[in-house]
Order: structure tokens, then C-alpha cells, then sequence
């Protein structure tokens, strides 16, 4: 199932989709139903006819298998097609399916994709996202944007509890927004062989609190100590209005200025380990009653804020890469990565080194719907503050007690290991291209993002002189509770131009053509993708089909080609924001690259993944690499008069 798995860690691609606001004044008037009236008139998610996705799986695999495999594979094809065979019984019961639920597919990839997935959530699922370094270096600033940045939070929410959030289109297309109601208040929970996900947001007395996470450095017999302390802070007055940004900011502080007694231990370390290692313990952890209603606490939170204490220094340059990191990771048992519950859907961090950023889970929801809450958010923490001393005392928020036996120090000293193996795993690379942005494909008006995907594959051609399985996600929201599907970046026409690309003996006017062959390739797939008629969504049904109703998977999901079709060395996103951010995620094969992307007007931004433990892969040379091939294209356009094409 690790297939699965990691075909789910790559964020979506919304084509054209634009969150329609900024920070518009929050309508106050609730609008009840208008969710589910508007939820009710998607249409629901089609099963492409079963010819259509074995002739594209066929096409697809040109590039990137030989030619005597793809005999065989076709000959495996053919026969799974054929009239009255397994092909036609598999598709017959996945009608069926999608005949009798909201949607065949939503319920099968939660958890395919992520609760039955057992690598820990931190690098191999859960993104990242780094926001623009802020001016400040103390407490004071790291605690004023924190009570800003809640704020703009709740400020957001009021538009879901009120079902007036303004709902998103792409292509003329409404979109389903089914994503924005599952990731405040919800939590995965851990369990041995597999997870599941809680969201407290439905509940008939939905949470008012968040927690807030502090990672205090204490000194001790000359020793710097990491003490992790977890939080609830109530955010909500007794009459249902949000906390202003000054009481959050009293709030806050008395937090910062709380005694450091009790537990010296970073519970949360335990939710970076293995899943199968994490439902054990938890398992453990629970059986005590304090641990159990702290654990509980966090679980039913809104969300996490993460308050860390400042990482090592590193040149500008090396800013955002570094950013990055504390990001995905914490960077590791000496710093932050106790400083986080993992398991939490949306946690935000806040460094006292004016670093900041998101990481969530990704089992409720993808990238589109983060960044549109980043967005109102930043924009929120812009306006100026309205400060309203309140008379009302507050009370105390409340520190959360953790009994720590033995043999949870065991599973914490596990889980502080196999996270330190991780940190040194990981290799990241974060570079800003300068060189232009959306503007100059736009000039030639060719897709930006195609372009940046056909200017990967000649990164990639370039290093290891073959074609490989690329995933970029592609969204399903014009569909009722939408997911993703795979675009496949690498095509026969994107095979060719980068064959071609750097052969002296063409012409740079075929080179264009070619290029722009590729492009619009890229293109026509996306548009296939998003209406719902991909074939990766569609396999995967099929083969979840063969193993509810037959005793042996059809050998067309045993053929090494669909191996290879599932091995994706380049795995990437494009998230755009109006934020000049960028998300960031880990690799999802030990030889490959994770590759996401925010296209701006005049620059973009890159985050490149690779493992160290993989000699072959290296984060640095491919973000060079791509660079490289962006300008290179570029300079193709620019050498080549448009009267030759």
C-alpha cells in the first residue's frame, strides 16, 4: 500500500483558482444551509470509461519504460480489457460505487492514502509552508505577532461558522469547499495498524480554545535546556465574541512569564514517530487519566500555535532553507521538533527569530485551501491594531499535565532518535528564481505552469540522461468532496523537446515547436485531470475493486510497469499564494526529488527535497539544475524570431 500512500503527498494544482478575497470585513450574518445547498448542486465525481484510461496508461508509460516491457505490458492491458473479462466486472462494481456514494473515490483515499500509511507523518506527508521572515528578534515581537496572527484566524472561521466564506471557482466552475470545514478543531489519532481522523467542529458544543506550544531554553549547571510546555488558551468571551488582539497579547504573555515546573519531557516528540510505533504509545500514554484529558485537549483545539525558540543563525541566503526545515521538521530533538503535535491539522510557528510558518496534516485537506487561510491571515496581521484594553480579568490559561512513566521516557527517547535520523536525512533547498516569473510564459502565452513542469523534466533529462514518473497533483474540487488526481508531467511530447533541447544538430525553430508541443501536452492533461477523467484515480478504484471482489489481483497491478508508473522520483505541486511564500514536502521514494512551487508575477519560488542517504540525489544541483533550464528555455524563446515558427 506505500504507493498509495505516497501518491497522496503531493499538494493540488487549482489551474486558475483564485481564492476570491483578501481580507474583506467578515460577514456577520450567518447564512444557515448555504454550505450544504451549495454542496448538494456539484455534480458528483465520474468513472472514465475503462478503454479510455487503458489506452492513456498505455501513452503514458511510453516515456518512461522500454519498449519490450511496454509489449508486455500491453499484451496485460489488452486482455484485462477484453469484452466479459476482469477489466469489465472491476468497472461494472465501481459504477455501482459511485451510484450509491456522495463520491467512489473520497472515502477509499482517505485511507489508502493517508490513515492506512505508516512512515511518520513529519517529511513523508505533512507540507510546509515558510512565510516572509518578520522584522522582529524578542519575545515581545514573536508574542505580538502571534496574538495578531489568532486573531486573523478566528477572523477567517467566522466566515466557515457562518457558511459565508465566498466559494471559489475554476474554469467558470464552482468548486467544492468541503476542505475548509475539516481543518479547524480536527486530529488524527494514531492507531497500531491504522489511523483515523476526529473533527470536534461538528460537535453539538464546538471547542474555544487553542493550544499553544512553548519551547522555553532554561539553563541548567551550564547546560542550555529545551523545556516544551502545551497550553489551552480559551480564545472566545463568555458571550461567544473573539478575544481582541491586546487580550490575546495578555494572554500570551502570561504563557511566556509561566513557571517551569512540571514535566521537563517533549510529549510531543511521540508524534513524529512511525505510526504503527506512535499507536503503541499512545496507546500507553492514554491509559493515564491526566495524559488522556491533555492529550484530548490538543486533539479538540482549533489549532496549535507553536512558539519556538530560535535556531541557529545562517547567512540571508540560506534564510528560507533553513526556514524551511523548522518548517517541515523543527530541526530536530536539540531544537523544535518536540515543540509540535504533529497529528494536529493546522499548527503555526512562530520563531522568537521573526521566522514563521505553517505545517499541517494532510489526511483532511491540500494545499489550496491552507494558503487561502494563510493569505486572509497575513493580510489580517497588516492591518493596524485596534486596542481596546478590556475591563474583563482573564483567567489563567491552563498549563497541560503529562505523568511520565519509564516507559514513556522509552518511546520519547525512540522517537527523539529516529527524528534526529530524519533531520539528517533530509536535504533541502529553497532558492528564489529571480530571472522572471509568470510574466514571460504568459508573454508567449503558454501556461505558466506547464512551463515551469516541461522545464523540470529538462532539469531531471539533464542529470540522469533518462525520463522518469512525475506526479503533480491536480484538483478534483469541481466534484463533491474532491480530492486530487495525478497529472503526469512526463509525456511523449515532453520526451522529445528535451531530447531535442540540448542536441546541436537542431534547429532551434523545431526546438520551439517541440517545446511548445510539450506545453500545450501539459496543458490538455491538466484540463483532462481536473474534469475527472485522469487515469491514476481510476486504476487505483480498480484495483481497490479486484481486492474487495477477487480472491487475486489482476496481473496488470502486478506488471513491473505500473511499479514504475507508481515510482515517482519527481514528485511535485504547484501552490500558488498571493502570499510570497512557499510550501515545502519531503521526497515520496528514497531516490527521489519533492518539488513544490508559488509562481509570482516577477519571480518564483522553489522548495527542493531530496534524502542524503540516497547518493544519487542531491537538493541543491536539481534546484540548480532547474534554474538552469528555465533560463535556457528562456533564452531558446527570446534567440528564436517568431516569423520561423
Amino acid at each position: 500500500m506505500t504507493v498509495l500512500a505516497i501518491l497522496a503527498r503531493t499538494m493540488v494544482k487549482t489551474g486558475m483558482a483564485k481564492p476570491s478575497w483578501l481580507v474583506k470585513p467578515v460577514a456577520l450574518t450567518r447564512i444557515p444551509g448555504r454550505y450544504l445547498a451549495h454542496q448538494e448542486s456539484l455534480p458528483k465525481l465520474p468513472v472514465p470509461p475503462l478503454k479510455q484510461t487503458c489506452d492513456r496508461y498505455l501513452a503514458a508509460l511510453e516515456p518512461i519504460v522500454d519498449a519490450e516491457q511496454l509489449k508486455h505490458t500491453q499484451e496485460l492491458v489488452d486482455q484485462f480489457q477484453a469484452p466479459g473479462g476482469v477489466g469489465e466486472r472491476l468497472q461494472k462494481g465501481l459504477e455501482h460505487r459511485a451510484r450509491k456514494a456522495e463520491n467512489w473515490l473520497s472515502d477509499w483515499w482517505l485511507q489508502t492514502a493517508y490513515l492506512d500509511y505508516r512512515l511518520p507523518v513529519v517529511v513523508h506527508s505533512s507540507p510546509g509552508v515558510v512565510l516572509p521572515r518578520l522584522d522582529f528578534s524578542d519575545r515581545q515581537g514573536q508574542i505580538r505577532y502571534a496574538a495578531k496572527l489568532i486573531a486573523g484566524v478566528l477572523d477567517f472561521k467566522t466566515m466557515i461558522d457562518n457558511e459565508t466564506l465566498p466559494v471559489e471557482y475554476l474554469g467558470g466552475k464552482m468548486l467544492c469547499m468541503n476542505q475548509y470545514y475539516q481543518v479547524l478543531s480536527s486530529c488524527r489519532i494514531p492507531g497500531k495498524k491504522s489511523d483515523s481522523v476526529v473533527n470536534h467542529a461538528l460537535n453539538k458544543r464546538p471547542p474555544v480554545h487553542i493550544t499553544v506550544v512553548h519551547n522555553y531554553q532554561v539553563s541548567n549547571a551550564g547546560n542550555v535546556l529545551d523545556v516544551h510546555q502545551f497550553f489551552v488558551l480559551d480564545v472566545y468571551n463568555s458571550d461567544g465574541t473573539p478575544l481582541t488582539v491586546d487580550q490575546l497579547y495578555i494572554q500570551l504573555e502570561k504563557i511566556w512569564n509561566s513557571s517551569l515546573q512540571t514535566n521537563k519531557e517533549p510529549i510531543g516528540i511521540l508524534t513524529s514517530n512511525h505510526r504503527n510505533s506512535w499507536g503503541k504509545a499512545y496507546a500507553n500514554l492514554t491509559k493515564d487519566k491526566t495524559n488522556k484529558e491533555s492529550v484530548r485537549a490538543i486533539q479538540k483545539s482549533i489549532f496549535t500555535v507553536c512558539l519556538d525558540a530560535p535556531m541557529p543563525r545562517v547567512s540571508d541566503e540560506m534564510y528560507r532553507t533553513r526556514a524551511a526545515v523548522q518548517m517541515l521538521h523543527g530541526g530536530g530533538s536539540r531544537w523544535n521538533s518536540g515543540n509540535r503535535w504533529f497529528d494536529k491539522t493546522l499548527q503555526f510557528i512562530i520563531g522568537e527569530d521573526g521566522t514563521c510558518g505553517v505545517i499541517y496534516e494532510h489526511a483532511p485537506a491540500e494545499g489550496p485551501p491552507i494558503v487561502a487561510l494563510i493569505d486572509h491571515v497575513v493580510e489580517y496581521t497588516k492591518k493596524s491594531e485596534m486596542v481596546r484594553t478590556p475591563m474583563v480579568p482573564l483567567p489563567m490559561p491552563r498549563k497541560l499535565r503529562f505523568n511520565v512513566t519509564p516507559e514513556i521516557k522509552r518511546d520519547i527517547e525512540e522517537a527523539k532518535q529516529n527524528m534526529n535520523i530524519m533531520v539528517h536525512d533530509l536535504d533541502v533547498k529553497v532558492i528564489v528564481f529571480s530571472h522572471f516569473g509568470k510574466n514571460v510564459p504568459k508573454s508567449h502565452k503558454m501556461s505558466p505552469d506547464a512551463f515551469i513542469q516541461v522545464g523540470l523534466q529538462l532539469a531531471y533529462y539533464r542529470m540522469y540522461k533518462r525520463c522518469c514518473a512525475t506526479y503533480e497533483s491536480a484538483s478534483l474540487r469541481m466534484f463533491r468532496l474532491g480530492r486530487t488526481d495525478t497529472i503526469r508531467s512526463a509525456t511523449t511530447d515532453s520526451a522529445r523537446f528535451v531530447r531535442a533541447m540540448d542536441d546541436p544538430a537542431k534547429q532551434n525553430s523545431e526546438k520551439v515547436a517541440l517545446l511548445e508541443k510539450a506545453v500545450k501536452a501539459h496543458r490538455a492533461y491538466t484540463d483532462t485531470a481536473i474534469r475527472g477523467q485522469a487515469i491514476d484515480r481510476h486504476l487505483l478504484g480498480l484495483k481497490l475493486q479486484a481486492i474487495e471482489d477477487l480472491s487475486a489481483l489482476p496481473d496488470i497491478f502486478m506488471d513491473t510497469s505500473y511499479a514504475v508508473a507508481n515510482h515517482y522520483n519527481l514528485s511535485t505541486s504547484q501552490v500558488p499564494a498571493k502570499t510570497d511564500c512557499v510550501m515545502c514536502f519531503g521526497p515520496v521514494v528514497p531516490d527521489g526529488y519533492g518539488v513544490c512551487y508559488n509562481p509570482m508575477e516577477q519571480h518564483i519560488n522553489f522548495a527542493v527535497s531530496a534524502f542524503n542517504s540516497c547518493a544519487d540525489t542531491n537538493a541543491t544541483q536539481m534546484a540548480q539544475a532547474l534554474e538552469d533550464a528555465l533560463v535556457d528555455i528562456k533564452t531558446l524563446l527570446d534567440q528564436t524570431p517568431k516569423a520561423k515558427l
